[in-house]
């Protein structure tokens, strides 16, 4: 019997409506012995039974919903998951062998993101339940989708929210390297050196959407980490690519995965802030066709988010001030505290210091392999606009 966790009166109507996670103080009590990361049923304060979960009791998230039926078989569940994710992934994008195959709470596998390259495998655990029960999703891997390669590269605040110690693990194989194929564009991934768990999925469509328009343009591709944005812009005829990170590395991942694929347009790889970079070019009165921002979160808490706007007014602004005119902008915002229409006036607000007008001609969220929660507002949090600037 798996120990059974009893809600407070109406705290079931989040859950029921479709929400994943339980809030310590909304448990009326625990019946039954569970450590960190247990399996638990759920039930409401009329004893009705709501679902299965994991429990942590160190965590404000103190149970994390995986299924509206019980679990008797932890692998079987996990395998009939994975598969599930495989195949809506392979729906959309057919032909490729990498991409983001579990995004925790959006695949109902909470605390958990498993990025698939080629037949390596790389992982984020971000929940008690996950690490505990962390065999089942392996011998999946290995013996269901043939992995050779499985390893973690986590972040440490969100291990650290939930009682997790920081190291990586390699479960099978080793950490070396992969090249990767979009869909259009080829990558080498160097996971010792590379962000996060090696590749940003999350901008996969919104970098095939630039190719429409950056044709004979010459194309800025600002924090551009390993050339994602500036070399779809490349293959898709543009004129010139400069591209601009502050880290060393990432510029030299460019570099290299300009060569890769063997493109020949005339480019420039600058080791820079962006906001010193820009603050150079501005008094030249440079310009682009087009400008492509993509920075990472300035807001990693709803407590810093008043100065992050601020940062991201002020990157919008300078951008602004780079296009020419009928120029087009490409901004994005990775930070789940911003909300879209906070994001939008943001760069409104830039355009109207400056005396700019703006046609706002695509907006987008993460690519097809981040799916949403609709009842979650946590499962959302990639911002993509496109502006026509006039």
């Amino acid at each position: 019997m798996k120990p059974k966790i009893f809600l407070r009166k109406n705290e079931e109507r989040r859950i029921n409506a479709g929400h994943l996670w339980i809030f310590s103080n909304e448990i009326e009590k625990l019946e039954g012995t569970a450590d960190n990361g247990d399996l638990v049923e759920i039930f409401d304060a009329r004893n009705n039974f709501i679902g299965t979960g994991f429990y942590n009791k160190n965590s404000l998230i103190a149970v994390r919903l995986l299924d509206k039926a019980q679990i008797d078989n932890f692998r079987e569940f996990v395998e009939i998951k994975i598969k599930d994710a495989f195949a809506l992934r392979k729906l959309f994008y057919p032909e490729r062998n990498s991409f983001r195959l579990i995004f925790s709470e959006s695949d109902l596998m909470p605390g958990l993101i498993i990025d698939k390259y080629n037949d390596t495998f790389v992982l984020q655990i971000y929940s008690a339940g996950m690490q505990k029960n962390i065999a089942a999703v392996i011998s999946v891997l290995q013996n269901d989708f043939n992995a050779k390669n499985i390893f973690t590269k986590n972040e440490t605040y969100f291990r650290t929210l939930e009682g997790l110690p920081e190291a990586d693990e390699i479960f099978l194989g080793e950490s070396t390297s992969e090249i990767i194929d979009d869909g259009s564009i080829k990558f080498r991934i160097d996971f010792q050196k590379s962000h996060k768990t090696g590749f940003y999925f999350d901008q996969n469509d919104n970098r095939s959407f630039i190719e429409k328009f950056v044709n004979g343009k010459t194309v800025l591709d600002a924090f551009c980490n390993s050339g994602g944005f500036g070399l779809h812009a490349a293959k898709a005829g543009a004129s010139s690519v400069t591209f601009v990170d502050s880290s060393a590395s990432e510029i030299e991942n460019a570099k290299s995965n300009f060569g890769l694929n063997n493109l020949v347009n005339q480019a420039e790889f600058v080791v820079s802030d962006v906001f010193d970079y820009m603050g150079k070019l501005l008094p030249e009165g440079k310009k682009f066709d087009v400008v492509m921002i993509d920075p990472p979160a300035f807001a990693k808490s709803k407590k810093t988010l008043s100065t992050a706007k601020k940062g991201y007014e002020k990157l919008n602004r300078m951008a602004l001030q780079l296009v020419s005119n009928n120029g087009i902008l490409v901004t994005s915002s990775c930070s789940h505290h911003l909300e879209k229409e906070e994001f939008i006036q943001i760069v409104n607000n830039a355009a109207v210091k400056l005396q700019k007008r703006i046609q706002l001609i695509n907006y987008n969220g993460a690519s097809t392999d981040h799916p949403v929660i609709p009842a979650m507002p946590e499962t959302v949090y990639l911002k993509f606009a496109v502006f026509r600037v006039l």
